[in-house]
This record gives structure tokens, C-alpha cells and sequence, in this order.
């Protein structure tokens, strides 16, 4: 009988906007790790973690916080429409995202979306 692996972690490979895209999921009892790259390489290290929201929202707000790179606002923009949906369906778990990207086109966004998605580990 085959050993289940200690972590559960998915990847995909695909081009996207005409650039060689890699993307690795990993779930972790706390927290999933995205890796979302364009350069073979980590780049910006983002936290992404749900709020509460008690007024009767249906969706909870999502906080983003650099941890390590380049803190511009169109990084927390990318983060949030990239895992926005990986927290909430993973039970508001925290998402941490690793995102080097070349192409921040909206088509490239949706993509990547589409490529997180297939890598579910949640």
C-alpha cells in the first residue's frame, strides 16, 4: 500500500499571455501556500487572511499584508482577486501567496484564477 504524503500539494503548468506559468498549491493544517510564478522563483511574499464581518456580509473581508518584496497597491489588488476564493472555499482559512508575475493583465488575472483552481488542495 502506498504512503500518503505528509502535505497534500498540487501543481500546474501552463502558458499564460504567451508567457511559461507555474502554479503549486500546498495545504497546510493552518494555512495554504499559492505559488503563482512567471520568473521560476517566489518573488512577493503575501499574507491573506479573512476578517469577520458581523453586519450581515456574506463574504468576509480579505486583510493582505506584504511580507517580503515589493509593496505596491497593485500586489494587494492581485492577491486578493487571486485567492479570494481559495480562502473561502478552504473554511476562511489564511492563504499565503508567493507571486512573481510579468503579465498583470485582467485575462492573465482570470487564468491564474482558473490554474489555482485546478490545483485544489483545500
Amino acid at each position: 500500500m502506498a504512503a500518503k504524503p505528509i502535505l497534500d500539494s498540487k501543481q500546474a503548468e501552463e502558458v499564460v499571455q504567451g508567457i511559461p506559468t507555474e502554479v503549486v498549491c500546498t495545504a497546510f493544517a493552518n494555512t495554504i501556500l499559492v505559488v503563482v510564478t512567471q520568473y521560476r522563483k517566489m518573488g512577493t511574499l503575501v499574507s491573506v487572511e479573512p476578517s469577520v464581518v458581523a453586519d450581515g456580509i456574506s463574504r468576509p473581508l480579505l486583510t493582505t499584508k506584504v511580507l517580503l518584496g515589493k509593496d505596491e497597491p497593485l500586489v494587494h489588488i492581485c492577491a486578493k482577486h487571486l485567492v479570494m476564493s481559495v480562502s473561502q472555499e478552504a473554511g476562511n482559512k489564511p492563504v499565503l501567496l508567493a507571486i512573481a508575475l510579468k503579465d498583470r493583465s485582467i485575462e492573465g488575472i482570470r487564468t491564474l484564477q482558473d490554474m489555482i483552481r485546478r490545483c485544489r488542495v483545500w
